[in-house]
């Protein structure tokens, strides 16, 4: 089978195959059919998205296992977690609510960035396997999922009403969550998945040849 042009690839509205040029730092490729976006330039993106997701997931785990918030009134004192306020929401009968709240709060965010550091690390000495291309697509299907900011906006109408009953004492947990979001936003933005598409062994042909300067 003849090999494919290079940079060839498909609008994802409009299915115009074309050839994506060299772009500058910061550049952008539109669709000469449609006028969408098909490529950006991220200069060093592979790189600074790995540091992203390793701090991602070290703060993930601050935010679970530290306490979200406590709460003090007429002299009783109670602080809870994430997986803490999902459990007691199962107590209370809640059951679909909480299930809810650890899949798009606990479970997603943890598969997007377990998905993103496996990729990442794969893709560092291209040519990575074929199987890195499957974990791309599952971080498609998950970002959506990985609902944070929702929960925190969530968390901060309780304050609000919780504030005129007692006294809220927000706890590290919260601080994490706070960052945890952030830094999510910032992974997904810098992320340029086109770079890693190309580092990865196709099924069944032979090794894409390595970048300029680079070894396989």
């Amino acid at each position: 089978m003849p090999a494919l042009p290079e940079n060839l690839t498909a609008c994802p509205d409009c299915d115009l195959l074309q050839r994506i040029p060299a772009l500058p730092p910061g550049g952008s490729a539109r669709c000469p059919r449609c006028g969408h976006v098909i490529a950006v330039s991220k200069p060093d993106s592979l790189d600074r998205t790995l540091a992203l997701a390793v701090a991602s997931a070290i703060v993930f785990l601050i935010a679970n296992v530290s306490p979200l918030m406590g709460m003090q009134a007429v002299g009783h004192q109670a602080s809870t977690t994430i997986v803490g306020g999902a459990y007691e929401m199962w107590l209370q009968g809640q059951e679909i609510t909480a299930v809810l709240v650890v899949c798009c709060t606990v479970g997603a965010p943890a598969a997007l960035i377990g998905f993103m550091l496996v990729v990442l690390i794969a893709v560092r000495r291209p040519p990575a396997p074929a199987w890195t291309g499957t974990l791309l697509r599952l971080v498609r299907f998950h970002q959506p999922w990985a609902m944070i900011e929702v929960m925190m906006l969530g968390i901060l109408v309780a304050l609000i009403k919780i504030a005129e009953l007692a006294t809220v004492i927000p706890g590290i947990g919260m601080f994490a969550a706070f960052a945890l979001v952030v830094l999510i936003t910032a992974m997904s933005v810098s992320f340029d998945p086109r770079q890693a598409w190309a580092r990865i062994r196709w099924t069944g042909a032979e090794s894409p040849p390595p970048p300029e300067g680079g070894t396989v």
